[in-house]
């Protein structure tokens, strides 16, 4: 800073000036007399002379003199020019309104003009321009937008910022509101002149916003997969999807797409060859549909598996609803069945084909992915309850599934002692232990979870499923259940019968550790077959069963299997690792080190160590991971105690925030324009915005003022005149 100009100024009244006029005129005429009585002393002339020198400076202390200095700023203001260069910046929306057949240019194309030094060459001489790109702090960049960091990031390090220019969308998804920044700004009056980019309303398109394609699916068998459709077009738009695979396969699906609306849909297809297989589903460009199509279709990868998965049904009375569902089981080419038969009439259990002759030990039981518990419990020749507790393990650590599939005889009551209490999603009625049986048959209603639950999807739609439903062969007895427990979720009620809680639940499902639970309240699904054959009856429990060994056989080698959760991972969200492992000699590992290397696309590797779950841990050891990168990531997983290493891949999704086609947020820009008193340009015109800040008032010079009348100094300079006057007094003998 240069100092312009200094001057010794006064705030003064016309009171305060005659005040010290009087003042002043009174002691020096007092001092004349004084000084004429003595003679004309000289001593006396001084001493008067000095009392003047301080009735003057007394004078002058009352109309407040100070000492007013003007600097100038030896340097001129900075006009930071922010752009947005995010992702978002991409979207084709900029229709020139003076030319609008020349058709849409993108929000970075339009803001490019603003980059180039050239466009603010007219007011160089004004304020040093310095043009600052910005987007996010994370990796990759682009794909976040911070603007209260670049905002931040401007004021720190202009010292002397004299005005923003913010070009931008405003659709900010990373950081702290920008409002935080702009007060600040607004403290040091630094006004930001916000420059919107894109249109304020979304201009039409078709999205695909989602396709949730499992992890593996098993050849031969019908795989549903549910996608979701944005659409921002004025009406309705017939449309046929393709899902097309690696390999040439084609399906296609008619929809019709809502106006402004979302649509919710499954595509079915049915893989044939094991294998992996990447599916592309592609929604085809609509009329309207211009400016943007790269949404249009979602990739992703599956796993198709020969499927073998081991299933353990025990039963005591071999009743109608066990054998139906034995030989719906068996002639399922893709499940291994045994069965475990608690006949109270006979010795030992029963024997035949694919029957155990005693409940398997825990090496044993670890390979069954699901377990039918019927009318079982620890009456005499049944159930111990040490076998209870490795069916709790096996849920539990194992990722197995446990079906309840009570009895009119109530074996099931005599479980609540044991440790399988907890795993029942039911409360049960002690009062009628055996259930309850009715003359005429009742019926499933389903709730509205069980609407669209794959579980209970007997027909491609959950319209025509609700209809089947409605119309299956009726059940005559049905469990004592009086409610379902906290944590679970209800598929279908009685549709007549009710308590002090409601209608009776009849399909339950719950989790229960890394596993699945689920209760069949009724023994009549067998009836289902009644004009149909086995259509409805073999697709239920065959859901069921698969429902339940889905996370359990993500992937598996010859000791270890790892399943995970979420099976569709996204990045920057927790990815829960876990992993059954076995020793060498097959039991389950209670104590070991189980170390994850997993490798992400671009070469990256992390070392994750999964740590036993619990010192009653039946071989399962857990352990959390975090991807970054979106893509195939391999997993090498490693315990010296099980020996063979696991080699598998996670495929994750990346989830983009910067998205194509949304419209632009003006209402952030105007709040940042209002708080900082800056302005909200109308349009991107470079020439509009060079004008404003053109128009800018010149920096105001800085004054200092130093008041004297009220200084240390002054003060105590009046001070020593006072003491040198009275001591002068008492030297020349004047009292």
């Amino acid at each position: 800073m240069k100092v312009a100009s200094h001057s010794l100024v006064f705030t003064h009244t016309p009171v305060t000036v005659t005040v010290a006029v009087l003042f002043v005129a009174a002691v020096a005429g007092l001092g004349w007399m004084a000084w004429r009585r003595s003679g004309f002393r000289t001593s006396i002339g001084l001493l008067e002379g000095l009392r003047l020198v301080i009735a003057i400076g007394i004078a002058i202390t009352l109309n407040q003199p100070e000492w007013r200095e003007v600097f100038k700023p030896d340097s001129k203001p900075t006009l930071a020019v922010l752009v947005d260069v995010s992702r978002s910046m991409e979207t084709r929306d900029m229709i020139d309104a003076a030319n609008p057949a020349a058709g849409a240019k993108s929000r970075a194309a339009v803001a490019k003009p603003f980059l180039d030094p050239a466009t603010w060459k007219a007011i160089t001489q004004k304020m040093d321009v310095v043009i600052e790109p910005f987007s996010s702090s994370e990796q990759p960049a682009e794909e976040g937008t911070d603007i209260n960091a670049a905002l931040a990031a401007a004021a720190e390090k202009h010292p002397h910022l004299g005005a923003v220019v913010l070009l931008s969308d405003g659709d900010w998804n990373s950081g702290n509101p920008p409002a935080q920044a702009a007060m600040r700004l607004r403290m040091r009056e630094v006004p930001v002149f916000a420059v919107p980019m894109g249109a304020e309303s979304k201009l039409p398109d078709v999205e695909l916003t989602s396709f949730d394609v499992p992890t593996f699916a098993i050849a031969g068998k019908p795989l549903r997969m549910p996608f979701t459709i944005e659409s921002s077009l004025p009406h309705d738009e017939p449309a046929t999807l393709e899902m097309q695979s690696s390999n040439g396969e084609i399906t296609t699906k008619e929809v019709v797409i809502p106006a402004m609306s979302r649509l919710q849909d499954v595509v079915t297809w049915m893989p044939e060859v094991p294998g992996e297989t990447k599916l592309t589903l592609t929604v085809p460009k609509t009329s309207e549909e211009q400016r943007y199509l790269d949404n249009n279709r979602i990739e992703a990868p599956l796993s198709v598996r020969k499927e073998q998965l081991h299933v353990l049904v025990i039963e005591s009375y071999p009743r109608w609803e066990y054998r139906y569902l034995r030989n719906a089981l068996e002639r399922d080419p893709g499940v291994s069945v045994n069965c475990l038969l608690f006949h109270p009439d006979l010795e030992k259990p029963g024997v035949g084909k694919d029957y155990l002759p005693a409940f398997p030990k825990d090496d044993q039981l670890a390979k069954y992915d699901v377990v039918f518990l019927g009318d079982v419990g620890t009456d005499q020749g049944q159930l111990t309850m040490e076998q209870c507790t490795s069916l709790q393990k096996l849920v539990r650590d194992q990722a197995a599934g446990l079906v309840f599939t009570p009895g009119f005889h109530g074996y099931e009551a005599s479980l609540q002692g044991t440790a399988l209490a907890d795993l029942l999603p039911v409360v049960r009625d002690d009062a009628q232990p055996r259930g309850y049986g009715t003359s005429s048959p009742g019926n499933f209603a389903l709730t509205e979870a069980g609407e669209h639950s794959l579980l209970t999807k007997l027909e491609d739609t959950d319209e025509a499923s609700a209809r089947v439903w409605g119309s299956l062969p009726g059940f005559q007895w049905y469990a004592p259940a009086m409610r379902a427990k906290a944590g679970t979720e209800i598929l279908a009620t009685h549709n007549t019968e009710t308590n002090q809680f409601g209608r009776i639940p009849l399909i339950v499902t719950k989790t229960y550790g890394a596993g699945k639970i689920l209760f069949m309240g009724t023994d009549g699904a067998w009836r289902w077959r009644k004009g149909v054959e086995d259509k409805y009856h073999y697709r239920f429990w065959g859901q069921v069963v698969r429902w339940m060994a889905y996370q359990r056989n993500m992937s598996q080698g010859d000791k270890m299997r790892l399943f995970y959760s979420p099976d569709r991972p996204r990045t920057g969200a927790v990815l829960t690792l876990n992993a059954n492992v076995s020793s060498l000699t097959g039991e389950p590992l209670h104590d070991g080190v189980v170390i994850a290397q997993i490798t992400a696309p671009s070469g990256k590797t992390a070392s994750v160590r999964l740590a036993a779950a619990g010192e009653e841990a039946w071989g399962l050891f857990t352990g959390v991971f975090t991807p970054t990168e979106p893509g195939e990531h391999h997993v090498h997983l490693t315990s010296a105690e099980a020996g063979t290493p696991l080699d598998t891949t996670i495929s994750v999704q990346g989830t983009s925030r910067e998205k194509l086609g949304q419209p632009a947020k003006f209402d952030v820009l105007r709040e940042i324009a209002q708080l900082t008193r800056g302005k909200m340009m109308e349009k991107a015109d470079p020439a509009a915005v060079v004008a404003a800040i053109a128009a800018l008032p010149q920096p105001e010079l800085q004054e200092r003022r130093v008041q004297l009348w009220a200084h240390p100094l002054w003060a105590g300079l009046l001070l020593l005149l006072l003491g040198v006057f009275w001591a002068g007094r008492k030297a020349a003998g004047a009292f």
